[in-house]
């Protein structure tokens, strides 16, 4: 069951770091237990400027008036989820194979993750792609992605490295003892590759 207060501590601090999107993703709450969630969790994203997304349910999020729907290669279409959502909102789309992320290029979705790069029980039984999948995505993008799949303070570094400019990090965050230090350091991470990428070009 979610602990709505721990997850509206965690979102605070998460946010006042610097987070900028924030998916609702539990597989096993109830309706009720996501839609008393989502309300206070979408209105401290609006509060903070960040993106609110609901994952897999594309009713869902137009109940709770989320920014978005995420919705994995098992779910709904990404045609279907637009033909829901209409043309404001977005749609994200998970890839885990080369494959699959040129395939997801070419669908309704705004951005593609790609992964998990590291194995992780947030996708239990399913394989690490390693950095291949982030340099595949670097050299065929047409969309924004976000690596995902056990980012955290130091699997962070290469996966920047690799190209990744944008990250998906739930365990980092969430179960760390200082939330908002988490994020903050994560997103120095990301800022720090931004700095070097761009000194790069300008020599």
């Amino acid at each position: 069951m979610l602990d709505l207060e721990a997850v509206a501590s965690v979102l605070a601090d998460a946010l006042e770091a610097g987070v900028d999107l924030v998916q609702l993703r539990d597989k096993t709450a109830s309706d009720d237990a996501l839609s008393a969630a989502g309300g206070p969790m979408r209105e401290l994203c609006a509060r903070h400027g960040a993106l609110f997304l609901v994952n897999d349910r594309p009713d869902l999020a137009l109940a709770l008036d989320a920014d978005g729907c995420h919705v994995g290669q098992a779910d709904a279409s990404a045609e279907a989820v637009r033909a829901e959502l209409g043309p404001e909102r977005l749609i994200g789309l998970s890839t885990h194979s080369p494959e699959q992320f040129d395939a997801g290029l070419h669908t309704e979705a705004d951005y593609l993750s790609a992964g998990p790069v590291h194995a992780t029980p947030t996708k239990p039984g399913r394989a690490a792609t390693g950095l291949a999948l982030i340099e595949h995505a670097v050299a065929h993008a047409t969309k924004p992605f976000f690596a995902i799949g056990g980012i955290d303070a130091e699997t962070i570094v290469p996966a920047l490295a690799a190209g990744a400019q944008r990250v998906v990090v739930v365990r980092a965050i969430r179960d760390a003892a200082d939330p908002g230090a988490a994020a903050a350091e994560l997103r120095s991470a990301i800022e720090s590759a931004e700095r070097n990428e761009a000194e790069a070009h300008a020599r």
